[in-house]
């Protein structure tokens, strides 16, 4: 009997992490990650930090009150959250989980403390990549480049990166940023290769049972 694999090897979404400290690369990994691959989307977070110039309400967050996370938290809307530098971040689950049936992949760029949230409450679908930097003193040099923080902020950083940095045994995989273009390359191959993972591919049994006809 002929088969259509296009009809019959469907396979479940999966969310996938990338975490490092600020400077080591996730946001320009996801952002290559994103352009390069059509079948993963950025998951949108709500935030209450305010607005800043050029954010798009719905595409780079969704702005809510105090008030509003309050009553997500209360309801137990999301699949995580945290408080970063005094402002909440949080991952809503409603629409990523009818998303992620259907076989849509969904990026998250979070914290290892989202990631463990995260992890808890769906454990099945999650990848989680940490990316390390070469060195602290080259995290250091790579913010310090950003010219965006005073020193006072970025020793900050540097204190909450060694405290990140100290959760990398928790991630499935971890990536060295030596060299960003060599770096993403790696994450796109984990990307690859968990979609392929034999538990992901739902329509795995009645294909092959068709093939034993």
């Amino acid at each position: 009997m002929a088969h259509d694999t296009s009809d019959a090897l469907h396979r479940r979404g999966l969310l996938f992490i990338l975490s490092s400290p600020s400077g080591a690369g996730k946001t320009t990994i996801s952002r290559m990650l994103l352009t390069a691959d059509d079948e993963i989307r950025l998951s949108v977070s709500a935030t209450t930090r305010p607005r800043r110039p050029g954010e798009v309400e719905g595409v780079d967050y969704h702005f809510v009150s105090d008030e509003a996370f309050d009553a997500m938290v209360e309801k137990d809307d999301f699949y995580e959250w945290a408080e970063v530098f005094g402002n909440r971040y949080g991952t809503p689950k409603g629409y990523i989980r009818k998303r992620l049936k259907e076989g849509d992949d969904f990026l998250f760029d979070i914290d290892w403390q989202g990631t463990q949230q995260l992890y808890q409450k769906d454990q099945q679908d999650v990848v989680s990549v940490f990316i390390l930097p070469p060195t602290l003193d080259e995290l250091r040099r790579r913010l310090e480049s950003r010219a965006t923080d005073s020193e006072d902020v970025i020793d900050r950083r540097m204190d909450r990166a060694r405290g990140e940095i100290s959760h990398w045994a928790e991630y499935d995989y971890v990536v060295v940023n030596d060299d960003v273009d060599e770096c993403f390359v790696k994450v796109r191959e984990i990307l690859h290769a968990e979609r392929m993972k034999r538990t992901r591919q739902t329509g795995l049994i009645p294909f092959v049972r068709g093939l034993m006809d």
